[in-house]
């Protein structure tokens, strides 16, 4: 493939204006020798279009290929067509590929990019019983991968208890069980991981999903924000002698595997690590 090969890339979702993801995937794309642009799509508070016609459109403006982040991770498992069993099962995707101008595979790299952030600081310890906060489309990829990582329970609470239970009846299997929770507190006592799938703690919805008088005294959590990096959840948790996987984490590696489903490419991981701590450029 030439080198002055540009791909177009985008996001959407709701309330992405602070989003990195723009700057990985351009830096990524510089670090392997090609252009890259990418272009936040944001329908926060918009009227004159839906998520659907904004994907579509962006196929049709001869994008390679688009991530979808909140609130649209399920709408867009339901009308892009996926190939892999497992993808199917999660029902809920975060990366699109078009193919002549159409929706033509959807995949999940906050599965695989959860997953590897896990084992990179984990390594092969397992999770142990889990409480799992949010069953949406954060909350179901990470289920799916701690049931691969080899938790023995998957306690799941969400304010929709109807998507709990969902998520509880669709993702059980012999080696792990996934129970939905009456309430956050059921799910926290006695377990030994937290993983927070929500938005609360990002900067548009400040707080702790976790009430402190409940937490525990977790052998590791997770959060899925990364904006903030350092969110009150994991303060709190890190002060309890908690093991923190950051959310910037699986920004990154969802990231690096979205840019080689895009592309095709490889990215030097140590190099985009280094370049992405650089001051963004005023």
């Amino acid at each position: 493939m030439p080198d002055s090969v540009e791909f177009r890339l985008g996001l959407i979702g709701d309330g992405i204006g602070r989003s990195s993801a723009p700057r990985l995937h351009e830096l990524a794309g510089r670090i392997a020798g090609r252009t890259v642009s990418y272009t936040r799509f944001d329908l926060d508070g918009r009227t004159d279009t839906t998520f659907e016609e904004t994907l579509s459109a962006r196929g049709r403006d001869g994008l390679a290929g688009v991530n979808v982040t909140h609130p649209y991770k399920e709408r867009a498992a339901r009308i892009v067509p996926i190939q892999d069993p497992r993808v199917r099962r999660i029902g809920a995707i975060n990366t699109v590929l078009f193919r002549d101008g159409v929706p033509a595979a959807g995949h999940n790299t906050d599965h695989s990019g959860f997953v590897a952030a896990y084992r990179a600081q984990m390594g092969d310890g397992r999770p142990g019983t889990v409480a799992l906060i949010g069953a949406g489309g954060v909350g179901r990829p990470i289920a799916v991968g701690l049931g691969e990582l080899g938790a023995t329970e998957i306690r799941v609470y969400d304010i929709d208890a109807g998507r709990a239970a969902r998520l509880a009846a669709d993702l059980t299997t012999a080696d792990v069980s996934v129970r939905a929770c009456a309430s956050v507190d059921e799910a926290l006592d006695g377990a030994g991981g937290i993983a927070n799938a929500t938005p609360i703690g990002m900067y548009r919805y400040p707080g702790n999903p976790v009430p402190e008088a409940a937490m525990g005294r977790p052998r590791w959590v997770f959060d899925a924000v990364y904006t903030p990096r350092d969110t009150e959840f994991t303060i709190e948790a890190g002060r309890r002698g908690a093991e923190v996987i950051s959310g910037y984490e699986l920004f990154f590696w969802q990231g690096v595997h979205a840019f080689r489903l895009f592309t095709g490419l490889d990215v030097d991981r140590a190099a985009l690590r280094a370049a992405l701590d650089e001051p963004v450029p005023e």
